[in-house]
């Protein structure tokens, strides 16, 4: 049983006891005792001062008087107003310890056959470019979230949509066919989706000089960009994909299988993956199918021109178009065909999509939709709701073919952590395989930790400069604290140091606070699966890996000549290790085992 359980049961017999008031013991919940204040933990007692009848100093008192006569892991408590200081007896931090030795997967909850089936979708990407910034910040804060949802113990299956059809595809389609002469990604010696991402760009450097042309005739831009003979090419292209012509699907089949290699390329370097993959060329039909059914309903209605609509005045929102006048479907009737293909895939109990906070508006519609056509989780899906995210430069535009191309940044950053790496002689010793494997594993740790720590739900910059130092809360600053656990512990074995009973041994300050922070992980697991908050996880690390350093430099180790306070500081750095590896695999980084 954790320490915060422990006291959360005591305190609900004391006050059972005392004032005769039942109370669940989950709801108790101790807090870390502020630094000003002398405690280990803290508890609130304004909750029974009605039933007491009494001044929250006296029932704080007679709570914390109750405990130390009745529970052994309390030592002795202090009151403030109406919170109770508890301080927990120094030897009893050692059992807590023990616990975490001992417990396999410390801070994860098994999956079991009733635990509930979550899908989380990320990534979508469209067929046209490549990944980008944006892209990335998606693909982590899904993949973390993934993560950390089943280490709360449920079954999650990790999903993609591809936005493989549209304009915009058929753009870079028509754009190789005019200037692309035959031009493949073997020929180019490029990804695919670079390759077809510098079509996408191509098209709009054209199309920007016609507009131009047919301004200078006298049309406005809207007027140029109606009568653009390129669009009009574009236009027909997508009719032609929709009436299934072959020359087209060919074409458009040959170019996907060439962006999605370099896709796999990508994810797989970044590190995540996926359970299954939707294409919105397989569900644009079924969510059309889906709103015809719900029109028979009388869910939807027809308007005089034939569009299909949705009345959402009751719901505080507006009428929504599912279906255009000319039978097309938009992206919301696309998203509806999703979701019932994957009804029928999975029996899905909650759907979460990590999509851009643009896109808000989009979710509250599509939720109220779900719920009217009868899936049961539709009133209850969640909008994993992030920021945007810019470098220090400025915003991203992939139309101008400015985009900050997520390979390149990958890229980017493994190059600056050897930079770094070699300068702060942290690569000295090794040979230049693992060199390589850690300026790799460091690069991508940087980016994802600098990307994973702040509140997902803020617009970001991210520095690549800042995010590569191995002091400050940063990726490197962590691997390297882990990388130097690891080395002493490899040291230990090698000088054969024994390990003894440490039990009886009083563990000092700040081994209680390590021993106090490492007993919270479970909790910060859990909560950071509540609040779909991978940067609690992110900045509890951190924490935990400065109360480390700060207990390396002020404590010997390996020279201490106490075989028990030794054998205690090293079981602390085993159980300080693993949850610094367990916390940061839940963001999806890896940790070095030397530097």
């Amino acid at each position: 049983m954790s320490i915060d359980n422990l006291i959360s049961e005591a305190v609900a017999r004391a006050v059972k006891e005392l004032y005769g008031v039942e109370c669940d013991p989950k709801s108790i919940v101790p807090q870390t005792t502020k630094k000003e204040f002398e405690g280990n933990l803290t508890i609130v007692v304004f909750p029974w001062v009605k039933a007491a009848r009494k001044s929250p100093e006296q029932v704080g008192t007679e709570i914390g008087n109750w405990l130390v006569d009745n529970e052994p892991a309390v030592d002795r408590f202090n009151v403030i107003k109406g919170f109770l200081n508890i301080v927990i007896e120094p030897t009893f931090w050692n059992s807590v310890l023990k616990h975490i030795e001992s417990t396999p997967d410390y801070g994860i909850i098994p999956v079991t056959d009733k635990s509930p089936l979550v899908m989380v979708e990320y990534s979508s990407p469209n067929t046209n470019k490549p990944l980008h910034l944006g892209h990335v910040r998606n693909n982590l804060l899904g993949y973390s979230l993934a993560c950390i949802l089943e280490a709360c113990g449920n079954k999650v299956v990790k999903t993609n949509i591809v936005n493989d059809r549209g304009i915009h595809i058929c753009k870079s389609m028509l754009a190789w066919l005019k200037w692309g002469d035959g031009i493949t990604p073997e020929k180019a010696g490029k990804k695919g989706d670079h390759l077809i991402g510098d079509f996408y760009v191509l098209f709009d450097k054209h199309f920007k000089e016609e507009i131009k042309e047919l301004m200078a005739k006298g049309m406005t831009e809207d007027e140029a960009k109606q009568a653009s003979p390129l669009m009009q090419e574009a236009r027909e292209m997508l009719v032609k994909w929709e009436q299934r012509d072959p020359e087209v699907r060919s074409i458009w089949s040959m170019m996907n299988e060439w962006v999605y290699a370099g896709f796999d390329e990508t994810y797989k370097r970044m590190g995540v993956s996926f359970d299954k993959i939707y294409y919105e060329s397989d569900t644009y039909l079924e969510g059309k199918e889906k709103v015809l059914e719900g029109l028979e309903k009388g869910i939807m209605y027809r308007k005089d021109d034939g569009s299909v609509w949705a009345d959402l005045t009751g719901d505080g929102l507006d009428h929504k178009l599912l279906l255009r006048s000319d039978g097309t479907s938009v992206y919301m009737t696309q998203d509806i065909g999703t979701a019932k293909l994957r009804y029928a895939d999975y029996p899905i109990d909650k759907m979460i999509y990590v999509v851009g906070n643009e896109q808000n508006y989009h979710f509250q519609v599509l939720s109220l939709l779900l719920n009217k056509l009868g899936f049961k989780w539709g009133k209850d899906l969640v909008h994993f709701s992030y920021g945007m995210v810019e470098l220090p430069e400025g915003k991203m535009k992939s139309r101008e073919g400015t985009v900050v191309d997520a390979d390149d940044l990958m890229d980017e950053m493994v190059n600056t952590a050897r930079e770094v790496s070699c300068e702060l002689g942290k690569l000295d010793g090794l040979t230049a395989e693992q060199a390589e494997e850690i300026a790799e594993t460091v690069g991508l740790g940087a980016l994802k930790y600098f990307l994973l720590k702040v509140d997902p739900r803020k617009n970001m910059t991210f520095n690549p400069k800042e995010s590569i130092d191995f002091n400050g809360n940063t990726g490197p600053f962590i691997q390297y604290t882990y990388a130097r656990i690891r080395s002493v512990q490899r040291r230990a074995a090698e000088e054969g140091i024994e390990f003894v009973d440490y039990m009886s041994v009083q563990p000092n300050e700040k081994e209680i606070s390590l021993i106090q922070t490492l007993a919270d992980f479970p909790q910060t697991v859990a909560e950071a699966g509540r609040t779909y908050s991978p940067s609690l996880i992110a900045n509890y690390v951190y924490d935990l890996v400065k109360q480390y350093n700060q207990f390396y430099h002020d404590y010997s180790i390996l020279k201490e000549e106490d075989p028990a306070v030794r054998s205690l500081r090293l079981t602390l750095c085993d159980a300080t290790a693993r949850v610094i590896r367990t916390g940061m695999a839940l963001l999806g980084i890896n940790v070095p085992e030397r530097m």
